[in-house]
């Protein structure tokens, strides 16, 4: 078996042994506003559930050249954001969100996605999504020493769920029916597929 030391390999091998080993990863789209009232919307692979007692994720964001992405700015400054599960029928529409676009131009118009208010924070979600889950900032953690591009690790507070009825039946949701899309490495993604039972041992 190969054996290799982070710290002897570029921060981009770095990068595609992360994403080609921990596959797949849950994608989040997240929607937040800037200070000029401009919604934003992109995808994050770096993302999962940290509790649910309360209810709370994590996303982490990565920085370019040391620059924090709109969203952190957005989230840090605005304190709120909302998280969007990404399916087989929106996923197209959030890969165009991913295109490098100047703060002051709105990701959503971009992929003309439909905004939708809100319930208990000031972001709108978008309508395009099977889920969507409203969130306060809880942390903001930033990663990273000197010298290296680091990161924003986000974690909210989850304060309401919207979720489509045909998928959500007895407080279950229905995975093929939501139909979530995941992330692997490069440019491809994976669908559910096959899906097996094992019971957990007592």
């Amino acid at each position: 078996m190969l054996s290799i030391d982070p710290k002897a390999i570029s921060e981009r091998d770095n990068y595609k042994f992360l994403i080609g080993s921990i596959i797949p990863r849950p994608i989040a789209f997240v929607t937040t506003l800037s200070k000029d009232g401009v919604l934003n919307g992109a995808p994050f692979s770096y993302f999962n559930i940290v509790s649910s007692n309360p209810p709370m994720i994590s996303i982490s964001i990565q920085r370019t050249g040391g620059r924090q992405k709109d969203t952190a700015r957005n989230i840090m400054e605005k304190k709120e954001f909302v998280v969007h599960i990404v399916d087989e029928q929106n996923v197209e529409k959030v890969n165009q969100t991913a295109a490098s676009l100047p703060p002051d131009q709105s990701e959503i118009e971009l992929a003309k996605f439909t905004p939708t208010e809100s319930a208990r924070i000031s972001v709108p979600g978008i309508k395009e999504a099977k889920i969507r889950m409203e969130c306060r900032l809880e942390h903001l953690l930033e990663l990273g020493g000197q010298g290296t591009s680091g990161c924003d690790l986000i974690i909210g507070k989850i304060v309401q769920y919207h979720i489509d009825e045909e998928i959500y039946q007895n407080g279950r949701i229905d995975p093929v029916g939501l139909a979530a899309v995941s992330r692997l490495a490069g440019t491809n993604y994976a669908k559910i597929g096959e899906i097996f039972q094992m019971e957990r041992p007592k």
